[in-house]
């Protein structure tokens, strides 16, 4: 299990690396970067799921375009959930990469969209309650989980700098809290 993890992640690691290599050799007459205002986004996702089981998460960030395809990005995360069996709160943050693959598939397959294809990857640090999250004797108090998620997902365009985009993740280092849906899919809106 350990050498498969490995070799998603060094797989994952290929496909940005493949990705970057593809782009457009430099032209001859050089653009200026664009000023960091123009190159910052800003975004994340909300959930909200009531019922049996209650779930409520926040999870904004903020992100900078080091390079037209590459960008970074980190922020907090807060998850409120309650299921029959208990409540507990998880909060954290997670620092992300993303590579754009493709920018405009309209430009491959003309669909009338423009629609982008990305990698992503990123790692989540969370502070979980012991005593929800383990059944351990000294089960009180907090504890550190830190996970990697890479995948892969689209970019619809919504405006100059705005996008909606949907991402499917799965986790490379295990899911022994069950905190992760195989695959995670997440929804996000960057402007």
């Amino acid at each position: 299990m350990v050498i498969m993890k490995k070799i998603l992640t060094i797989a994952v690691l290929l496909v940005m690396a493949a990705g970057v290599a593809g782009q457009e050799m430099e032209k001859t007459t050089r653009e200026e970067t664009p000023p960091l205002r123009q190159r910052l986004f800003f975004g994340g996702s909300f959930g909200l799921q009531f019922g049996t089981v209650t779930n409520i998460e926040v999870a904004p960030i903020v992100g900078i375009w080091l390079l037209p395809r590459i960008a970074v990005g980190a922020g907090p995360s807060f998850q409120y959930f309650k299921d029959p069996f208990g409540r507990t709160t998880i909060y954290g943050g997670r620092a992300m990469t993303q590579l754009t693959l493709i920018q405009d598939l309209n430009n491959i397959i003309p669909i009338g969209m423009n629609t982008g294809i990305f990698a992503h990857a990123e790692y989540e640090a969370l502070s979980l309650e012991k005593a929800f999250f383990t059944t351990e004797p000294e089960g009180s108090g907090r504890m550190y989980y830190g996970s990697f998620l890479a995948g892969a997902g689209i970019s619809q365009k919504a405006g100059k700098k705005a996008s909606l985009n949907i991402t499917f993740l799965w986790s490379i280092t295990g899911n022994e809290y069950g905190l992760h849906d195989t695959p995670e899919i997440r929804i996000e809106f960057y402007f």
